[in-house]
């Protein structure tokens, strides 16, 4: 369903009443009912179609037996007669204070959407007429989180915290388009796995991501153009045989000295100094703000060496 551009929005905008700067920790409740409209929109009502079992209630019941299983309840709701799943997912979506448990519902409820509704619609499967289709639901979703300044995008299946709108767009985006495809499967899972970590505060389990998703993206250009590696090489090394193999075309190389320095000495200098080895006695602290900086230059650095291997 497409977002109007309403009176009272340009008004806002008129008076400067946006917000500028992301936010993590609380869920606006206009964001929450949107999320829930989009969601019903996207699964479709629940009701018995021609005596078949209803295919929405039967993804409320998925959606709300997974996350009760993982959270060792039996319940999401208030435990009334009566209650539905539906009901449970949806009120939950609503009321829950822990900002954290409302965004496992949503990645979970939008990756059942994006995948498994997806699918049925595509082999004429699912039974019931939608609103909305799961592709324009995805994106209605994180157009409103952006319009809400709510610092998260559903990307590749899962949630990811955006912390800069031109870094995600020019660099994050780019990347998981590029890395999405199945023989950057390992560096993908890394890479997003790097993201998951940030979200959760895990500064130190970002980096040593990072620095896999760097490695793992070396190794399979490597690979695949035929060079030789070892498995055991180290991010410095693998640097080395992309450089010695021409990844950067020869007469542009002396330019490129600078972007050598760059990969050898940023990433995996980030990671060995505050996330990969042993702390001592006075534990190391990853700030937001260094781990943030990890990320955008591991996303720069992969997208250069994909675009390159591919010239």
């Amino acid at each position: 369903m497409a977002i109007f551009d309403l009176f009272s929005k340009r008004q806002k905008r008129l008076r400067g009443e946006v917000p500028e700067v992301y936010q993590y920790d609380e869920i606006p409740n206009p964001l929450r009912v949107q999320i829930v409209h989009i969601i019903r929109d996207a699964i479709g009502i629940d009701m018995e179609v021609y005596g078949r079992k209803s295919q929405p209630k039967e993804a409320y019941k998925f959606i709300h037996e997974t996350v009760c299983r993982e959270y060792g309840v039996f319940t999401l709701g208030k435990g009334n007669y009566g209650e539905t799943n539906q009901e449970c997912v949806l009120n939950f979506i609503l009321q829950q204070e822990e900002t954290e448990k409302v965004l496992d519902i949503i990645e979970l409820t939008f990756r059942f959407i994006e995948r498994y509704i997806k699918e049925k619609l595509h082999d004429y499967k699912y039974n019931t007429e939608l609103k909305i289709n799961p592709d324009d639901a995805i994106s209605e979703l994180n157009e409103r989180f952006k319009e809400h300044g709510f610092g998260f995008q559903f990307v590749n299946g899962e949630l990811i915290r955006v912390d800069s709108t031109y870094l995600h767009s020019e660099v994050v985006k780019p990347l998981l388009k590029l890395i999405w495809i199945k023989k950057f499967k390992g560096a993908n899972d890394e890479y997003m796995n790097a993201h998951e970590h940030y979200r959760h505060g895990r500064n130190k389990e970002c980096l040593t991501d990072c620095l896999k998703a760097f490695e793992s993206t070396m190794k399979i250009i490597c690979k695949e153009k035929g060079w030789n590696y070892k498995e055991t090489d180290t991010s410095k090394k693998l640097i080395d045989i992309c450089f010695q193999n021409g990844l950067v075309p020869s007469f542009t190389q002396n330019q490129f000295t600078s972007l050598r320095s760059l990969l050898e000495s940023g990433i995996p200098t980030i990671r060995n100094k505050l996330g990969g080895h042993g702390q001592g006695q006075v534990p190391q602290k990853v700030d937001d703000e260094m781990t943030r900086y990890a990320l955008n230059l591991t996303g720069s650095n992969m997208i250069f060496i994909i675009e390159q291997s591919e010239i």
